[in-house]
């Protein structure tokens, strides 16, 4: 492949003449398409989600370069415009693509940008079909960099996107964004950029900018990221941080987090943030942005809120704890990787002790900041015995409000991933499987059906109803709600649609026509006979969930001071009456309570809501629903043993449907008004 042109034959002329004229006479529109890849799943389908959960800061990052080149004016005469793809909520349109890459006065470039190792076979496959239409295409991202800054040579599967014309991009690219575009534009793009070994210094760089055609097919829309700092100083021999981002922190200026959060807040209406620091805590100006932010709640009355994720000994930095939740930190997340001291001195996880990790957890719950924590499962000294006992003494002693598991692998960028190729070590060819739920190297003390069993056993361990019920107990009544959402959250992940909450959004969606090549291209009929069963499974599935949060609610939930007062009233109506009391009896206990809390001030758009909701739990006092449960099982029971006369007490069947109405509707108003 020549070191230009990633034009066709045909496109070569033009290329040519533009390359001809100088960049501020150059005049045309130039589609700048940045791509977030996906991944396949088992089966080969790509995975795609009628709504996301997490937003890619890549992107936010990319689409705020690419607005920084146009606003200045870094490409001359040129029209840049951005196109923000994020595959895992939306359809890549690849003929649109290539279509305008051929109109006249016109060029396009494909970016796949944060293209991790498990995204690396999808994000192939797209660059080698825009190639075959004559577009060009970079690919960046952890795995090419990883893979280009660990070894010497360039692996098989970088060198077939090279041999095919893509130019991989290995580092960061705030420096020289612009160069890269204005080589796009001019058919001059080099088959290699390596930018590894000249990081840029992020202070004054353009900040990342979350995009509404992106960011509109998210759960939460006001939902955005951004990354104050990259790289860690610390040596984990898993991580690919240290080789990709380095061991020196660089970190943006506080003033420009303050400035891109608030441009978020005032133009897109965006107002919970996560910070994609490796390690904010060891960010050099965490303490300043912290300030800026508490400033801007005060004086500008922005309350923004934002998660990030920290080191276990952070908790022990002078007045940091109480500062982030001053600044509106509702969520940390936390490495704590593994309860085997051996485990972590292998890793090289020195800065983590196990004494601590209770104290740390007790130090941000008591600054009404919730915990999740990273446990990685198949470090060397795991076996599924040890696997077992850990995730119980995690419950018991260490007490996060949530956990996610990951099995060990071996990512390309890591300390790990070098020696295992470097001993000749069989690790997995399949990069679509490193995505922490796969097992891709063999393990010491464990086969791999053991693994994976500790694996999932660890997720249904700490994910029971018990200890769901043993967490809402003990948090903050403040950050309830945040809590039970995210307990649904992961158990549809991991209970529904069977993958890592990572990696999961609400209602898989598969098109047909973009399964994995290898994989058999199914006709209509037959995708509609694979997806009517699953689509199926999925709404029972869902169904059952939504009663076991229900359930969850139920035994949780707080009785506050309104509910306690019409309970109250309520108990002197049925102590004269011997018949359960009418709705119109139960709204006046409800009114006459009213009339003595006038300390409760209710906005009037809520009023009939908060009405219904306090009617509810006076009529329905309770703390579960398995008596419901059980007459349910009953009547199934019944039905597959033909016992028809049980089916035809319609009375009981229609009096607990009504119940199950009564709680399902209770139960969404709730969580509606987050009443507790």
């Amino acid at each position: 492949m020549g070191e230009t042109g990633f034009g066709t034959e045909g496109s070569r002329p033009r290329l040519a003449a533009l390359a001809g004229l100088k960049t501020e006479d150059r005049q045309g529109t130039f589609h700048v398409y940045l791509i977030k890849p996906s991944k396949y799943d088992d089966d080969g389908f790509v995975i795609r989600h009628w709504r996301g959960v997490v937003p890619s800061n890549s992107l936010a990052c990319l689409h705020g370069l690419t607005a920084d080149a146009r606003e200045r004016g870094l490409l001359g005469q040129v029209e840049l415009r951005t196109h923000v793809i994020d595959e895992s909520v939306s359809r890549i349109p690849l003929d649109e693509i290539a279509r305008r890459n051929r109109a006249a006065g016109c060029r396009a470039v494909a970016c796949l940008v944060g293209v991790q190792t498990n995204q690396f076979c999808r994000a192939a496959d797209i660059a080698l079909s825009l190639r075959r239409e004559g577009v060009p295409v970079m690919v960046g991202g952890f795995h090419v960099t990883g893979m280009l800054a660990l070894f010497p040579g360039v692996s098989p599967e970088i060198r077939q996107l090279l041999d095919a014309g893509v130019s991989v991009v290995a580092g960061e690219v705030e420096h020289r964004w612009h160069e890269l575009l204005r080589d796009a534009w001019e058919g001059k793009l080099q088959p290699i950029y390596r930018l590894i070994d000249d990081p840029p210094d992020l202070y004054d760089a353009a900040c990342p900018r979350a995009s509404r055609e992106a960011t509109r097919r998210f759960v939460n829309a006001n939902y955005a990221t951004i990354d104050c700092s990259r790289g860690c100083p610390f040596h984990c021999s898993f991580c690919t941080i240290i080789n990709v981002q380095g061991r020196r922190m660089r970190y943006r200026s506080p003033e420009c987090v303050t400035a891109a959060i608030r441009r978020a807040h005032r133009q897109s209406g965006i107002r919970i943030f996560f910070f994609t620091d490796d390690n904010f805590a060891r960010n050099p100006a965490s303490s300043d942005i912290l300030d800026g932010l508490i400033a801007m709640r005060r004086e500008e009355g922005i309350a923004t809120e934002f998660m990030m994720q920290v080191d276990v000994p952070a908790y022990r930095i002078p007045g940091f704890v109480e500062k982030a939740s001053q600044a509106g930190c509702f969520s940390v997340f936390v490495g704590m990787e593994s309860l085997n001291p051996q485990n972590l001195a292998d890793a090289g996880k020195v800065q983590n002790h196990t004494e601590e990790y209770g104290a740390a957890i007790r130090a941000w719950r008591k600054a009404r900041v919730r915990v999740q924590v990273g446990y990685i499962i198949g470090l060397p000294h795991d076996t599924e015995e040890s696997v077992g006992t850990d995730v119980e003494r995690l419950i018991r002693e260490v007490q996060p409000d949530q956990v996610s598991f990951f099995m060990m692998i071996p990512l390309p960028g890591s300390e790990d991933h070098k020696r295992l190729v470097e001993s000749g070590v069989a690790i997995d060819p399949d990069y679509n499987k490193y995505d922490s739920c796969h097992e891709t190297m063999p393990h010491a003390r464990m086969s791999g059906e053991e693994w994976t069993a500790a694996y999932r056993d660890a997720w249904r361990r700490f994910y029971s109803l018990e200890n769901m019920k043993a967490i809402l107990g003990r948090v903050d009544p403040s950050i309830y709600w945040d809590a039970l959402r995210n307990f649904w959250w992961y158990k549809y992940a991991i209970v529904v649609e069977g993958a890592h909450p990572m990696l999961t959004g609400f209602f898989r969606l598969k098109d047909r026509t973009t399964r994995r090549p290898g994989f058999a291209r199914e006709g209509r009929v037959a995708h509609l006979r694979r997806r009517l069963p699953e689509v199926l499974r999925l709404l029972r599935s869902s169904a059952r969930l939504m009663l076991e949060m229900e359930e969850l609610w139920l035994a949780t939930r707080r009785v506050g001071e309104t509910e306690t007062l019409v309970l109250e009233e309520l108990a002197r109506i049925r102590s004269g009456m011997g018949w359960r009391p009418r709705v119109s009896e139960l709204r006046a206990a409800y009114l006459r309570t009213k009339a003595q809390m006038p300390s409760i001030k209710v906005p009037s758009r809520l009023s009939l809501l908060w009405e219904q909701v306090a009617l509810f739990r006076a009529s329905q006092l309770c703390d579960s629903r398995r008596d419901l449960a059980r007459f349910w099982v009953r009547m199934r029971w019944r039905l597959r043993h033909g016992r028809i006369e049980g089916l035809l007490r319609l009375d009981q069947i229609a009096v607990n449907a009504y119940r199950e109405l009564r709680l399902a509707s209770g139960f969404f108003m709730a969580l509606v008004t987050q009443a507790d």
